[in-house]
């Protein structure tokens, strides 16, 4: 049973990004949260989308620029990341049993290992 973040990497300032968030050994039928820590700061939420796609939430600092997506015949969610900037630099995790509109990790959270995103000015 795994969750695996992939498609970090180095970006200039105003790049795109995908990432993606694949299960293995289990089905991703959950809530699933996004979330990143720069260094030196404290983990802080994304984004998240709903089980069934029905509903999203975004923090104020990626809205408009990110868009997370779920494909559940793939097992996998997405988080599209557009006009990239350096603050968006850091770890990202996706994690389980996370749901909008607070997007807050439970008890019940499962991580994953994070990628790295850098934003380079």
């Amino acid at each position: 049973v795994q969750l695996q973040a992939s498609g970090g990497g180095l970006v200039q300032t105003g790049g795109t990004l995908r990432l993606s968030c694949t299960a293995s050994g289990f089905t991703l039928d959950d809530g699933i949260g996004w979330f990143r820590q720069a260094p030196g700061k404290e983990r802080e939420g994304v984004s998240c989308i709903s089980s069934r796609d029905e509903a999203t939430n975004y923090a104020e600092s990626v809205k408009g620029r990110f868009t997370i997506s779920r494909d559940n015949a793939k097992n996998t969610v997405y988080l599209q990341m557009n006009s990239l900037k350096p603050e968006d630099t850091g770890v990202y995790y996706c994690a389980t049993n996370i749901f909008p509109p607070h997007c807050v990790a439970t008890v019940r959270s499962s991580w994953g290992q994070g990628t790295l995103v850098t934003v380079s000015s």
